[in-house]
């Protein structure tokens, strides 16, 4: 699903945010991305979602090598990954229903879609019965699931979480991070950038340590170390 060879970014200040990375993460995957802050975690996504282009090096997300897409074609290309934020980034004049259906609309999905799919996937995150109310009438768990809703509504390929619990607190963490396991069965890819370690252990699952720009970790059910 995203495989990474020989890439590297040097960005025109001389910062070596990746050296010679060379990654595969396949269909269906659930993967933990770890490291200290200015690690190289942040341009590891963005160059996923075709933010920031590698200085060296191919990466291809799909079967598609991200170098071919031209700038008019990148807004296309991004419908097929689903992005989760800490800070949730809702919109706050639109309600839980209309945030979800706003993605839908960016995609130019027919209406009748639209009221097939929003109330699936709302039920899905626990918030059928909060569908009118605004973001500032929800609590942070609560919006992280709008969030998260929005997120999965057009059937990404691949669901991006940056630091996904970072404002929440741990109960309802662990409710986000069930969620997230439920979507990643139903065959979604995910990665997960974060600094919580006791998610990390908790989960099992398989972790990518990122330090300096360069991976020096990489392993099935995998543990947060200290170290990272």
């Amino acid at each position: 699903m995203i495989e990474f060879k020989s890439v590297s970014k040097i960005y025109d200040n001389n910062v070596k945010a990746l050296s010679d990375v060379n990654i595969t993460i396949d269909s269906g995957e659930f993967v933990f991305l770890v490291g200290p802050s200015g690690a190289g975690k942040s341009t590891f996504i963005k160059m996923i979602l075709k933010e920031v282009d590698p200085t060296n090096g191919t990466i291809t997300v799909a079967g598609q090598d991200l170098s071919e897409i031209s700038r008019g074609k990148t807004p296309y290309y991004r419908r097929k990954i689903g992005m989760v934020f800490q800070d949730f980034r809702l919109i706050p004049t639109l309600n839980v229903y209309e945030n979800v259906a706003f993605a839908m609309k960016v995609v130019e999905a027919s209406p009748k879609e639209i009221r097939r799919r929003v109330p699936m996937v709302l039920s899905l995150v626990g918030l059928s019965h909060k569908y009118k109310m605004f973001p500032n009438e929800l609590s942070g768990g609560e919006q992280q699931r709008v969030s998260l809703a929005r997120a999965i509504v057009n059937n990404p390929s691949v669901l991006i979480c940056d630091e996904p619990t970072g404002n929440l607190d741990p109960q309802t963490a662990s409710e986000i991070m069930e969620l997230l396991e439920d979507i990643n069965s139903a065959g979604t890819t995910i990665l997960m950038a974060t600094h919580a370690q006791e998610i990390v252990n908790d989960m099992k699952k398989r972790v990518i340590a990122i330090d300096k720009g360069e991976i020096v970790r990489d392993e099935e059910r995998g543990r947060y170390t200290d170290e990272d």
